[in-house]
């Protein structure tokens, strides 16, 4: 699956398309909320992960419906290096299938599922619809070792 056309604002000031996913590979998992439990333990795992992920030549980015501020707060707060991308509109979320309907203690809604993306020369080469914040880092790092 090729990425939608999208343009959304990263933590780091720029504005990102699909454009800017083209060539290379990376990582984009989806999280539904800087500075909660779950996101902040997920997120630094990436972090702590990153010069790994880099040393093959993948990047790293978050996203959640959350805006550039509170991104830049959480960056802040947990020295994360890699950019997290706005996506309030789920103009990216929602057509890769991480903004979906969601089933807790049987209650039905609309969210953002922890999910993680791959992505090698703008195409969606490999996808977890349901992400662990304590493994997912581990995980994605192991499958582009093995798939590189």
């Amino acid at each position: 699956m090729q990425l939608p056309d999208f343009s959304l604002l990263g933590s780091d000031g720029t504005t990102y398309t699909q454009a800017d996913f083209a060539r290379g590979k990376f990582v984009i998992y989806a999280y539904p909320k800087d500075m909660t439990p779950g996101c902040t333990i997920q997120s630094n795992h990436f972090q702590s992960l990153k010069t790994e992920f880099e040393a093959i030549g993948v990047t790293i980015f978050g996203i959640s419906g959350d805006n550039e501020a509170s991104h830049q707060k959480f960056c802040a707060k947990e020295n994360l290096t890699f950019t997290l991308l706005s996506d309030p509109e789920k103009i990216l979320l929602e057509p890769i299938g991480a903004w979906r309907e969601k089933n807790l203690y049987g209650i039905i809604s609309l969210g953002i599922t922890r999910s993680t993306y791959l992505i090698q020369d703008g195409a969606i080469v490999k996808t977890w619809k349901v992400a662990r914040a304590k493994d997912n880092a581990q995980r994605v790092l192991d499958w582009w070792k093995t798939n590189v």
